[in-house]
């Protein structure tokens, strides 16, 4: 029984939302990648949502080029999980792969409006 915590972001306003998906919605999110958009209607919002991200329980991230849905030992010099203090270091840590499975906590994404909506609101205007 799966339970996502999905983080929208809308880049329109800059505000983020929080939406709490359970059982019957959260089966929809398992086996997508990041990167993949999905329908938002099942939130009650207009447009899609594109994955960018995630975390597990832990805290631990996930990665977009690390394949599959499991945790692993990767050797990082820059990006997501990362951070290096000193210039040309490298170190092993321990990353998600970019698939979302029912290990994954917080689902990241970002809202994508859809054309027609917006050929309507400039009729509007």
């Amino acid at each position: 029984m799966p339970t996502f915590k999905l983080v929208i972001s809308d880049q329109e306003t800059g505000k983020s939302n929080v939406y709490e998906i359970k059982d019957p919605q959260a089966h929809a999110l398992i086996g997508l990648k990041i990167g993949d958009e999905i329908d938002a209607s099942v939130l009650g919002i207009d447009g899609k949502v594109k994955i960018t991200g995630g975390s597990d329980r832990a805290g631990f991230p996930m990665r977009s080029d690390v394949k599959g849905g499991v945790k692993k030992y990767v050797l990082l010099t820059k990006g997501v999980g990362f951070r290096p203090k000193n210039k040309g270091e490298r170190r092993r840590k321990l990353v998600r792969g970019n698939t979302i499975t029912e290990g994954i906590y917080q689902v990241n994404g970002i809202l994508i409006k859809t054309a027609k909506k917006e050929d309507e609101v400039a009729e509007d205007t």
